[in-house]
């Protein structure tokens, strides 16, 4: 990570990531009875009564906030397996986590096999043209670990239903591979009760109970963070957690059991007085009904704030919310503090655009879009700390 000078600090609380991931072992290990209870009612192929173990997702550099912080601190906690998305991701990963099982959701793409050999990483396989080319480079290369995804009705990767068949139909396919973990993914587990979580999951049980004898031992994985909160039907033997780590909500629908991660602050850098009817940044969006201060900050879309966070947008002062007035613009941002003067506000004083008061969720509310986003944006301007871990 190259050193920034800037005014601007992002602190990443790695004692609240472990925290978040303390919440979800503990919730697969509350609901491991009740799996086991299910098991007993007649999927003799499940898993009887072991908690899932809780595998931690750093694509996108730990969405946003650093893989490699983040896994040090995950595996110091006592995760062992984690999920990128591309296999660049999982060689910067694997010198990070030298132990670590490291599964990459895009698999091995031409020409980066001898990567995957090298540093010990295991593809997903999405298809039946992936699997073939995979195999053929298992058997030439001695290195044959993989993982299969089957698409159960999210329709973006993973086998087909007629495609899974065909393979139990000729297990020969698999000869030779080393078939580690089976996969889906839930498509609708931010709402709680979306029919399709429902639809999904009877669709994984079919397939899984259809599955060839050599691969009725291998571990299952369907639920994500939401997923986990579903209920033990979700959790299988592995659970993909990822956004709740990282203190976003993963339900569109009900509160926030996670503790907020990121906390994002920057100085004042001029404090402007407006007599009523004058108007702040361009195109003239928001004008003064009464004699106002405004305080500009060093904070813009160039540094990941979206530029719609600042429709009815707050920041946090002096421990009290205050209005982003007028448009954000690539390096600055206007802050309406004119209820905060008699408190003193002031040249240099921080403000808090990111933390306890003003969630990752308000913001992405705010913008229109979702944590997800809000997180993977933040830019590379800022002043990165880590505490904790």
């Amino acid at each position: 990570m190259r050193e920034t000078m800037s005014a601007t600090i992002l602190t990443i609380d790695l004692d609240r990531v472990v925290q978040n991931y303390n919440y979800f072992k503990t919730e697969v290990q509350r609901e491991a009875t009740k799996k086991a209870e299910r098991s007993a009612a007649g999927h003799a192929w499940y898993s009887s009564g072991e908690p899932a173990e809780v595998a931690a997702v750093l694509k996108a550099d730990g969405y946003g906030l650093g893989a490699e912080q983040i896994g040090k601190a995950l595996a110091n906690a006592g995760c062992g397996t984690f999920f990128v998305a591309h296999g660049f991701e999982g060689v910067a990963l694997r010198s990070a986590l030298p132990d670590a099982v490291i599964y990459v959701f895009h698999g091995a793409m031409a020409g980066e096999e001898a990567l995957f050999k090298e540093h010990g990483l295991i593809p997903v396989v999405n298809s039946e043209a992936q699997l073939k080319h995979y195999a053929e480079f298992a058997a030439q290369q001695d290195y044959n670990v993989l993982a299969l995804h089957v698409d159960t009705g999210m329709n973006r990767l993973g086998l087909k239903r007629d495609e899974f068949q065909k393979l139990c139909a000729a297990p020969e396919i698999l000869e030779g591979l080393d078939v580690r973990l089976i996969l889906s993914h839930l498509a609708c587990a931010d709402v709680e009760n979306d029919p399709k979580n429902q639809l999904q999951l009877a669709e994984f049980d079919e397939l899984m109970q259809a599955r060839p004898s050599q691969l009725k031992s291998v571990p299952l994985s369907l639920a994500n963070s939401a997923g986990v909160l579903l209920g033990p039907s979700y959790h299988y033997d592995l659970s993909r957690v990822g956004i709740g780590l990282y203190g976003g909500n993963p339900f569109s629908d009900r509160g926030n059991p996670f503790s907020p991660v990121v906390k994002l602050e920057t100085e004042i850098l001029k404090i402007t007085r407006l007599e009523a009817g004058e108007t702040v940044s361009y195109g003239s969006t928001w004008q003064a009904e009464r004699p106002s201060v405004i305080a500009t900050i060093g904070v813009g879309y160039a540094d990941g704030f979206i530029r719609a966070g600042g429709l009815n947008g707050v920041v946090v002062v002096g421990g009290k919310k205050a209005p982003i007035v007028g448009r954000v613009t690539m390096d600055l941002m206007m802050v309406d503090v004119t209820d905060l003067v008699p408190d003193g506000v002031s040249e240099g004083d921080m403000v808090e655009l990111l933390g306890d008061k003003v969630t990752v969720e308000h913001l992405a509310d705010r913008a229109g879009t979702i944590g997800y986003e809000i997180l993977t944006a933040l830019g590379s301007r800022y002043q990165r700390r880590y505490i904790g871990g």
